[in-house]
């Protein structure tokens, strides 16, 4: 009855509705006043009166749907005409809304089948199917859905952050808890265990990882078929592999299996290549003073192995063996539609017997390294102190001799006078090249008293050999 009541309301409002009510109201009138009808030109009236409003009606309903989605061209204006047409009928299917690779939608909207529409922002894209086929690939804009399409998957084209493993502030993990912090300590324990792994030596350590990535992105930015370009890229053949090809975890229950999400299947690989190649170091070779540590080398091979299609083995002790070998993972990334690019591996959680082990053996090879550096600066010292020696003697006999040097001269009778001519440059130097400071003061004046003394020693020498005195 409700149902009813509502369909009859909205004929009522309907233009074709008000035509025919203002028809049976105004024939009305003309009845009770016994004003004679004719009701060939009333109905003649009625027809032409319901056309023009019919028409009206739909060229209106045309122009003001052009405006309900930035459409860009005329196809898509026809298509937006006709789901505006059928939202009134109730024959039409979901009208949805995707914000970073999430679905916005009312509740039971997703079940509709009829035609539909779906806006992405420019960070989303989505693979559209029917109950028996994969359908299209859609990426930023405005898509219009045929009848029974819907979504079988959305993803979030942006890059994207994973952090796996133990926190930084969960050093502790291994302690006994209260039980009042059981809870957290279960969490904080499967963090442990989603990078646990195992050394060469048997110990079991688990990092940080952190992974950057994101669906493959184009070598070449184009327009989507809505004319839109993103900036975080769209590839239509990545978003496909991405959603619909399935990677089957295996699970720990006899015959158990579940599908992986595309977010997921990064993780995942990571997490088996750290496992791979920490079991090929000792513990104490993942943590070195002085040169590349294994965990650097670690991190350096997992990011080679997932960015290249060919990468250089190790033998089982973590050295080189010269050998190319084809990257598995990369062909699993590609063949998925991703690319990871970049992964970090950042603090390590093990025992705490084993940390404070590591924390001595850091101090005795500190200290060793320390006092090699301290006997490599004192050595340098050395080595600088005579090579100043050496050029502050030659640069002391070039300023003395400076009078002795520009010309051959006589050999000077009176050594009292050649005394003179060595410390006039020295004293000069000191005067126009030092800076004042009081060092320089005091032996300015022990030369000032050297000259006065050969001053007086001058006069009282006899100017040429064998001349008497007076």
């Amino acid at each position: 009855m409700r149902k009813s009541s509502n369909g009859f309301g909205g004929f009522v409002k309907s233009p074709m509705g008000v035509v025919i009510i203002a028809t049976l109201v105004w024939h009305v009138i003309l009845l009770v006043a016994k004003i004679p009808i004719n009701y060939y030109v009333s109905g003649f009236l009625l027809a032409v009166d319901l056309a023009a409003a019919y028409v009206l009606r739909d060229r209106l309903m045309y122009f003001f749907s052009q405006f309900v989605l930035p459409i860009q061209n005329p196809k898509d204006r026809a298509e937006i005409y006709s789901r505006v047409k059928n939202f009134e009928t109730g024959e039409r299917g979901p009208a949805l809304f995707i914000k970073n690779g999430r679905v916005i939608t009312h509740e039971g909207e997703a079940d509709k089948r009829g035609p539909g529409v779906i806006v992405l922002d420019t960070a989303s894209a989505v693979v559209l199917r029917t109950d028996t086929e994969i359908k299209d690939t859609v990426g930023p804009g405005v898509k219009f859905t045929k009848e029974n399409e819907y979504i079988a998957g959305s993803v979030d084209l942006r890059a994207q952050w994973l952090f796996i493993g133990p926190m930084a502030n969960n050093r502790l993990l291994l302690n006994p808890v209260p039980a009042s912090a059981q809870k957290d300590y279960s969490e904080n324990q499967t963090r442990r265990q989603q990078t646990s792994g195992l050394t060469r030596d048997g110990f079991e350590i688990s990092p940080t990882v952190s992974i950057q990535f994101s669906i493959k992105r184009p070598t070449e930015n184009k327009p989507t078929e809505s004319g839109v370009t993103t900036q975080y890229g769209f590839d239509a053949n990545s978003v496909r592999n991405a959603i619909t090809r399935e990677v089957i975890q295996l699970k720990a229950s006899e015959n158990s299996k579940a599908k992986m999400d595309w977010n997921k299947l990064p993780a995942h690989l990571v997490v088996n290549l750290w496992r791979e190649y920490v079991r090929k170091f000792k513990l104490g070779d993942l943590f070195t003073s002085s040169g590349i540590s294994g965990l650097q080398t670690i991190e350096d091979m997992i990011n080679k192995r997932v960015k290249q299609a060919d990468v250089a083995a190790l033998d089982d002790t973590g050295v080189p063996t010269g050998e190319w070998v084809p990257s598995i993972e990369f062909k699993q990334l590609e063949a998925r539609g991703l690319q990871i690019m970049n992964v970090r591996i950042h603090s390590v959680l093990f025992e705490p017997s084993i940390e404070e082990q590591i924390i001595q053996q850091w101090s005795t090879e500190w200290l060793k390294i320390a006092k090699q550096e301290e006997a490599q600066i004192r050595e340098i010292e050395s080595l600088t102190e005579t090579a100043a020696r050496d050029e502050a003697s030659k640069k002391f006999a070039k300023i003395a001799s400076k009078h002795f040097s520009a010309r051959p001269a006589k050999p000077q009778r009176n050594p009292f006078k050649t005394l003179q001519l060595l410390v006039q440059p020295l004293k000069d130097f000191i005067v126009t090249e030092s800076t004042a400071n009081s060092n320089m003061e005091a032996e300015l004046r022990k030369l000032d008293d050297i000259w006065k003394w050969l001053l007086d020693n001058s006069t009282d020498t006899p100017r040429e050999q064998g001349e008497p005195k007076g």
